[in-house]
């Protein structure tokens, strides 16, 4: 064991599947010289060279289309995308050729393609490099959409993303990338106390990529979040002094809903939080999967909480981002339902 922020997990996780599988490489803007914006690669192609670690033009559709003719040769390509934000012009290439290569060919042809970006807010980045466009991903059929919220979690996935046969959206919270808040978590990114580094295996390990993971177990609400909301729902939960369930979704598509439902089903209440806009959010998908399984057993509305229904400003990044007041607020509203 080691101690790591997401930052080296992440980095670790390469590194580990470099080594064990020549046919893996890594593609992206940036991600050689330089180490990535973030430094998750840093280091990996001085150790592996220029033929594995490919710093590619400022071209998102290029990256991703190269990766899937990479993937269909017979490579496993981790593709990045420097944010979230631009991954839109290589939204084509995902939707109409990597999601649906193995279905159109039966099966003849696939492309291992994972493809990871940074997301959500936490660097006053504003409308261009706040996004968190997770929702969009998981709609489309023949994808899986990945977001973890803690190293053992970064490092675990990614490495069963790049290795599986399914094409994989890895998204990667940077509010995150130096590790979870302590004290206040609406406080802004520069006033954060980093939290210390957590426990992460040094060599190969796998979580699985279709389960959803109870972060702390409770009898009187289900929280159901992923990402950086997992944190802000702890501190939400503890303030508020309430016996909260709290469950980091993880894998969005496919979706553990059996692990869901049945804490439901127990606590008889449910609050669904996440950071990306509310209006046609993957909380409306929670919510309505979670109502038809557990209708009979709920006490009160399910709540929701996430982010207004605007671009993610700069100046008010914490007005706009659903941090612990207004997780308590909703809290308090629905455990004083009848």
């Amino acid at each position: 064991m080691a101690k790591m922020n997401m930052i080296e997990a992440i980095r670790s996780a390469l590194d580990v599947l470099m080594d064990k599988d020549p046919n893996v490489v890594i593609l992206g803007q940036d991600v050689g010289y330089f180490g990535g914006v973030f430094r998750c690669t840093d280091g990996l192609q001085r150790k592996y060279g220029e033929h594995r670690v490919i710093d590619a033009p400022i071209s998102e559709g290029g990256i991703i289309g190269a990766a899937i003719g990479m993937g269909v040769n017979g490579l496993r390509p981790v593709a990045e995308i420097q944010f979230a934000d631009y991954i839109y012009p290589g939204f084509d290439q995902i939707v109409s050729e990597l999601a649906r290569l193995r279905y159109r060919t039966c099966g003849e042809f696939f492309s291992p393609v994972t493809i990871r970006t940074p997301c959500g807010g936490g660097i006053r980045g504003g409308q261009t490099h706040s996004q968190s466009p997770e929702a969009i991903f998981a709609h489309i059929s023949g994808i899986r959409t990945v977001m973890p919220s803690n190293p053992y979690d970064a490092k675990g996935l990614l490495i069963s993303a790049i290795e599986s046969d399914d094409p994989v959206v890895f998204f990667e919270p940077k509010r995150l990338y130096n590790g979870p808040f302590d004290g206040d978590p609406d406080k802004p990114a520069i006033s954060w106390v980093s939290h210390p580094k957590g426990e992460v295996p040094e060599g190969y390990y796998t979580v699985p990529l279709d389960t959803a993971e109870i972060i702390k177990t409770g009898e009187e609400l289900t929280i159901v979040t992923y990402g950086t909301l997992v944190h802000v729902a702890q501190a939400a939960a503890d303030a508020v002094g309430v016996d909260a369930e709290i469950i980091d979704v993880r894998s969005l598509a496919p979706l553990d809903v059996k692990t869901l439902v049945d804490s439901v089903n127990k606590t008889g209440r449910c609050l669904v939080a996440h950071e990306a806009t509310r209006f046609g959010g993957y909380g409306g998908e929670l919510v309505a999967r979670i109502q038809k399984e557990c209708f009979y057993s709920l006490q009160a509305p399910i709540g929701r909480v996430a982010g207004w229904d605007t671009p993610y400003p700069h100046a008010f990044e914490w007005q706009y981002f659903p941090g612990k007041k207004r997780l308590i607020n909703a809290i308090n509203k629905m455990m004083a339902a009848a």
